[in-house]
Order: C-alpha cells, then structure tokens, then sequence
C-alpha cells in the first residue's frame, strides 16, 4: 500500500485562530489533517463547522487544499468555532477558546463509520472531548477502527479544559501517546517538568497507561520518544520564532507519517523536529509548503539533513 492510500482519521475541533498577524485556520486535528494530506496522505477530517461567513470560509479552504468534506457536520445554530491567541515576546501563545461552538457537537457520518472500518490510524486530542457528545462520537469511531491501527493521543491541556481523569482514560485507549514535557509531568503527578528527566516520564507513562509508544516535545529544547524499551532524543535546532500555533500538529503528522512508512525512529523523531521548528518560524499552524519544508519522504534531504540512519 502506498502512503496515498493510507487514510488516518482526524477528530476534533476545526475553528479560526485569531491571531496579531492574521485570521488562520486551526483547530489541532484540523492541522494534523492540513500537514499529512501535504505529506502525502489521505486524511478524512470529522469535525463541524456552521453555515456562517466563518464556516463556509473554512470549507472553501479544505476544497482548496484538496481535504475531503464528507466527515464534516454542518449546523445552523452553532457558531463556528475561533480561538483568540495572544502571542509573547518568544512567540509562544496563550488561547482563549470560545464554548459553546460547532465543533462541540460532531456528528459521526455512515461515510465517516466507513472509512474508519479500513483506516491505517486515528489521532484524536483532548481539547474536543469537553462535550459530551464528542466522547460518544470518539467512542463509536474507536469502536470500528482496525485493531492493528495507530490509535494516536495528542494531550492538549488548556484550562479549563484540562480534566485529567478524562484525560487518563484517553490515553489508556492509545498506542501512541504525544505530550509536552508540562503535561507529562502532570499526567506523573509532578507540577514542575524535571529537565532532562523526559526518558523517565515516558517509561512511566507507557507503564501507566501501556502505550506503545510515548513521544514528549520540550519546545525550543527538542524531542523524545520512547518506543520499543528504547528512549531516542533529537535537541531543537535554532530558529527564528513567529509563533508557535500548530507547530506540535505538524509535528504529530510527520511522526505519524513516518510510522505509517515504515522509517527508522531516530530519523522519523529528527523529521518531525524539523518541520515543527519550520512552522514555528511562519504566522499561523498552515504554511504552505515550499522548497523550504523539510519533507519526510524526500530519502536525499533525509541523508543531507539527518545523515544515514543509525544502525541497529
């Protein structure tokens, strides 16, 4: 099977990130979706917009990027969704999340519970699970999903949406779990992320909740994944920052596309470092792709950028 044919499952939240430089799309699953379908895969989107000015934009930029619709609810009296970012002097942001919004009651399509039936993953977050409804969405859809699928958890704590119970029984339901260093210090009952103790907190989690793998991002600092009784670290290489939106959804779909392919872990870790470094050093969580982007299929940038990968 060729990665074209792959299709992974995106659930959750689709909205407008307001941001100082602009209006973007965003909405973490919706990025995941954005970033695999330029790397090659097939993604199918379920989320909900309204049948506003804001919706019907949203939509008209999926057909443009070539994102199929037929996992989208349509409603009349939600809004749809936005997100109000400030960003600070290091480019990192803080959210205020509208409530009450489209993406608060996603309906599972018969087109979406068929593709779900034969799809190679689903990553799913945890911002989408504050209603009630979605859980019950995500639970039908994680109900039909293949059992050699990749069921992939991407922790995003945003208070008050931070429910950690809730938060604990996703991830039990994950084969891979994708955290920052702050939420996996939660998640192990510490306040405070100890610094260069990632390897511990991701032995800890798989034990916990028996994932089968645990990736922890560290920002500026780098990454970590431990899979296989293996702990494998790539450091953050310097860039200029203009915010950091979306840049751990880039990095999600480039782990999960390099999965997907089969790569080795060291390189697959090192990809999706560089191409979250890279959509941090653009406005918004959508850049389009140029000769720029590092490209997690390309094997001469993969020797040129990472070297041959480590032998075993």
């Amino acid at each position: 099977m060729n990665d074209a044919q792959r299709t992974v499952i995106c659930f959750g939240e689709i909205l407008w990130d307001f941001l100082p430089a602009g209006l973007f799309p965003g909405g973490a699953p919706f990025n995941v979706a954005y970033h695999l379908k330029q790397l090659g895969l097939e993604p199918h989107l379920v989320s909900a917009v309204c049948r506003d000015r804001l919706g019907e934009e949203l939509v008209r930029r999926l057909r443009h990027w070539g994102l199929r619709l037929d996992g989208l609810t349509w409603h009349t009296g939600l809004p749809t969704g936005y997100v109000t970012a400030t960003v600070g002097t290091d480019g990192n942001a803080s959210y205020d999340i509208a409530t009450g919004v489209a993406w608060d009651q996603i309906v599972v399509t018969p087109d979406t519970l068929q593709a779900a039936t034969t799809a190679d993953a689903i990553i799913f977050g945890s911002l989408a699970q504050r209603s009630p409804q979605n859980r019950a969405a995500l639970d039908r859809l994680l109900a039909v999903i293949p059992p050699a699928a990749l069921r992939v958890f991407d922790v995003n704590l945003r208070p008050p949406f931070d429910d950690l119970g809730l938060v604990r029984d996703l991830a039990s339901r994950a084969t891979i779990l994708k955290l920052n260093d702050d939420e996996a210090a939660r998640l192990c009952g510490s306040q405070e992320p100890p610094a260069g103790h990632e390897e511990d907190l991701a032995r800890d989690l798989a034990a916990r909740f028996g994932n089968a793998a645990v990736v922890i991002t560290c920002g500026a600092r780098g990454a970590g994944l431990w899979r296989g009784e293996r702990w494998l670290w790539v450091p953050g290489q310097p860039i200029q920052v203009k915010d950091t939106v979306g840049a751990g959804d880039s990095f999600v779909a480039a782990l999960l596309s390099g999965l997907l392919a089969g790569h080795d872990d060291a390189v697959i870790l090192a990809q999706a470092c560089r191409i979250g470094e890279w959509v941090a050093s653009h406005d918004g969580a959508t850049p389009a792709y140029d000769d720029s982007t590092p490209r997690p299929m390309d094997p001469v940038r993969q020797h040129e950028m990472f070297g041959p990968p480590p032998r075993h």
